[in-house]
């Protein structure tokens, strides 16, 4: 028997392991455009524009195959808000943070997420928080506070690395709110009719916005930005998304937790190789105390 699920769970783990390194791949390719002179809004608007496609055929997908009934107007409000708040502004902010910080740094902060969630449920739904969670939380924000510093010292203007990282945790702290709100609303539509929706949700959004904010002739951008803008959409939006919810199914979300927590890794390596980002003694402690914490929060949470 262990025999026959042997396949099975390695290829669970490879896809998680795919998908958290395709994920940690878009802070270094954001970062790769932003030297073409892009903005946040332009940047999220292509990449949006990318998805869209492969997020309709997901929805008409999920739609031809769930027994699903049709959505009501309460429906549609859950999806229009959480799409803006978690697929749009948690990106928008995501982006514009990332003009100030490294890769890694980025990659470190949004990876705090399960802790933000852990704090947003204690005041919000009142829940306990456990000693083990507290733990977490120290470690985790021990070790932000240590890399923080090396950064720092690496990008000696601190204004905007107190910016970039106050919009990147903004960013978590969004998408943790999402998180808490999302829950019975995929549960109710399914995984992939809701992803789709809200996806479809945000893409509307980040175009509308640079429609405001710029006009058309301004997409005439060098070749470089839309190539890397579809590698973001497809690479590090549509393909490990479907990793990971692949990797989920095959392995469950304690053993893909544990897994995906090699994406900050991920990040500081290509961060140091593409972008020849630094990586200190410090700024590596500090990375194994944040993912020390937030596997701790992720594993017993999961378990």
């Amino acid at each position: 028997m262990k025999h026959e699920h042997a396949p099975t769970s390695l290829a669970g783990t490879a896809c998680v392991v795919l998908a958290a390194t395709a994920f940690s791949a878009k802070a270094v390719i954001v970062k790769l455009a932003y030297a073409y002179a892009v903005d946040a809004s332009t940047l999220l608007a292509l990449r949006m524009l990318f998805s869209a496609p492969f997020f309709i055929l997901m929805a008409l997908w999920s739609h031809r195959h769930a027994a699903a009934e049709p959505l009501t107007r309460k429906d549609w409000i859950a999806v229009g808000l959480l799409g803006f708040t978690g697929y749009y502004l948690a990106s928008y902010l995501d982006f514009l943070g990332l003009k100030y910080i490294t890769a890694g740094l980025e990659r470190l902060i949004l990876f705090l997420y399960p802790t933000i969630v852990v704090l947003l449920s204690a005041w919000l739904l009142r829940t306990r928080v456990r000693r083990h969670q507290l733990a977490a939380l120290a470690l985790s924000y021990c070790g932000i506070a240590l890399v923080f510093v090396e950064n720092l010292e690496y990008a000696g203007n601190s204004f905007e690395v107190a910016l970039g990282g106050v919009l990147v945790f903004a960013s978590g702290v969004v998408f943790s709110f999402y998180l808490i709100g999302a829950g019975e609303v995929i549960g109710k539509l399914g995984a992939a009719r809701f992803t789709s929706y809200a996806m479809l949700v945000a893409c509307a959004v980040a175009f509308l916005q640079f429609l405001i904010a710029h006009d058309l002739p301004e997409l005439d951008l060098p070749h470089q930005v839309y190539w890397l803008s579809l590698c973001m959409a497809v690479v590090s939006t549509v393909i490990p998304a479907w990793l990971l919810s692949e990797g989920i199914r095959r392995t469950g979300a304690n053993h893909a937790a544990m897994i995906g927590s090699i994406g900050p890794v991920v990040t500081i390596f290509l961060g140091h190789q593409v972008l020849n980002e630094p990586i200190s003694s410090l700024q590596l402690i500090g990375a194994l105390l944040v993912l020390a914490g937030v596997t701790l929060v992720s594993v017993r949470k999961n378990s």
